[in-house]
């Protein structure tokens, strides 16, 4: 995918669980870190507003698909770590599955040309 530098893409609708939950899969961490991680994965071209990952946090807890532990920060400052539960796991492999039936989907319409229509 082409990208002009400091370029970033824009998230869709729904896409903000998927992606938070990806992050924590890969390690417990603090939210400020999941923004980093979900930064660092993408190549820069995803960045997460803070405005809306807290709320997010709070949603995939009160579902149960996260947990959470208060721990010390890299920072030496109190922080809340949040974890994968095992509805999380089955939650995250669903919406992965998901979306690659999607992706693949829109792929195959957007290489369709004139003389296949």
């Amino acid at each position: 995918m082409y990208r002009k530098k400091n370029e970033s893409a824009e998230l869709l609708q729904g896409t903000l669980d998927l992606l938070v939950l990806k992050a924590v899969s890969l390690g417990k961490m603090h939210g400020y870190g999941i923004l980093l991680r979900i930064g660092q994965i993408s190549g820069g071209s995803l960045e997460i507003e803070q405005g809306a990952l807290y709320p997010a946090l709070y949603r995939l807890e009160r579902q149960g698909l996260l947990e959470t532990a208060w721990g010390t920060s890299e920072n030496n400052r109190r922080a809340k770590y949040y974890m994968l539960t095992n509805r999380g796991r089955a939650q995250l492999k669903e919406e992965e599955r998901s979306w690659t039936r999607l992706v693949d989907a829109i792929g195959t319409v957007l290489k369709a040309r004139a003389s296949e229509a």
